[in-house]
């Protein structure tokens, strides 16, 4: 078969492969028809996490029920399904308090309650490195899916693949960076980032009734889109300290209610910003984090979505004491809340697909890393047809 192959940083092509095969008795084998380019791939793209062995990269891809393990009972060959990007058992400890994120059972080698940069990681995700349990990933024609009885979900026969695809990762993180917010309505929510993840935000505080959003990012075409999409007010990002002091303009004075990052630790930087970072050894950047904790108002909410997977120094307490702020971040759990969600789609309450900017051939997939990589071309969102 096909498949979006990670050799080493920079280099991700089209290979045949193995197909995959049924290795547990819940797993399903499912054949793609249709996958995307997440921006956190990037970070494997970038090297910014590592990946010392070949892989087939993708966590976004829905498709058709191929094959089905002896014990599973909630699907059959030929279900279309989406399928959420953590790979989770549905029966362990956090599993059953709706954090598959952090599941028991789907990564035995690298799991536990540290939180490390190297060992003790969470559960399992598909096509991300060795350590999130090494699960090949979904940019290819065929992908296993572990514990196909807990994670598939049927797509509703109105929903075209395209309304489809995006439930199994963006538009679940965007929602959960809302809902850790506990939006009342009339709120002022800034999100910084206005690639896939900060669309999916933006659409989400409009569903969710914010008074006013707000979506900062460096690239103005990406503001343009988003603008166009769903009427929010838009800032480029040229000086941090303008950002914010901007943001605190059309507050009152105050700041937003709530902030959301949905960059992550490899936000574009000047050569200043890059030379900080090697003198301080460390990788990436928390610059995003700090100009969400300086825009948000006294008392207000932060929601960290973007990928952090180091350590910092100089990391500022103080100031999250002094204003009070209250902030969550890691994995959306997808499994808790997408059959709301795809409620909301089916329901015609918010529109996904409207982001896509390229549509490729898998064959093309070292394009579309390097365009949706470079900003270049008008790229936001990149999906991948594995049979053309």
């Amino acid at each position: 078969m096909k498949a979006a192959v990670f050799h080493s940083p920079g280099k991700i092509t089209c290979d045949t492969v193995d197909d995959p095969k049924i290795k547990e008795p819940s797993d399903i084998i499912l054949k793609v028809t249709s996958t995307a380019i997440c921006g956190s791939d990037l970070h494997m793209y970038s090297g910014g996490i590592p990946q010392p062995r070949p892989m087939t990269m993708g966590h976004e891809f829905m498709g058709i029920v191929e094959e089905i393990g002896s014990e599973v009972t909630k699907l059959k060959v030929g279900d279309r399904v989406v399928v959420p990007f953590p790979v989770a058992c549905g029966c362990c400890y956090f599993c059953n308090h709706d954090l598959p994120g952090a599941c028991e059972h789907s990564n035995e080698e690298n799991y536990g309650p540290e939180g490390g940069i190297m060992t003790e990681k969470g559960g399992g995700m598909f096509g991300y490195t060795d350590l999130y349990g090494g699960y090949d990933g979904g940019q290819a024609q065929y992908v296993r899916v572990p514990y196909g009885d807990f994670g598939p979900r049927v797509v509703p026969d109105n929903l075209t693949d395209d309304q489809a695809l995006f439930l199994t990762d963006i538009f679940p993180t965007g929602y959960t960076g809302v809902m850790w917010g506990e939006l009342k309505g009339g709120e002022t929510v800034a999100i910084f980032g206005a690639g896939p993840v900060g669309s999916m935000a933006a659409k989400s505080a409009i569903l969710k009734n914010a008074g006013q959003v707000i979506v900062v990012d460096t690239q103005q075409y990406r503001l343009d889109q988003i603008k166009r999409l769903t009427g929010c007010e838009t800032i480029l990002w040229k000086d941090g300290k303008e950002v914010i002091e901007h943001i605190r303009s059309l507050t009152h004075g105050r700041g937003a209610d709530l902030c959301i990052d949905a960059v992550g630790f490899e936000p574009d930087r000047n050569l200043i910003d890059k030379a900080k970072a090697v003198i301080n050894l460390e990788k990436g950047s928390i610059k995003v984090i700090e100009a969400c904790m300086s825009a948000v108002r006294r008392g207000g909410k932060v929601s960290i979505l973007g990928v952090y997977p180091y350590n910092y120094d100089n990391f500022k307490v103080g100031q999250i004491f002094d204003k009070g702020l209250r902030i969550q971040a890691g994995q959306c759990p997808v499994h808790a809340i997408i059959d709301e969600l795809i409620g909301y789609v089916k329901d015609g309450k918010v529109v996904l697909d409207d982001i896509i900017t390229h549509r490729l051939s898998i064959d093309e997939v070292a394009k579309g890393y390097d365009i949706f990589d470079k900003k270049e071309d008008g790229c936001v969102k990149v999906v991948l047809d594995p049979w053309i």
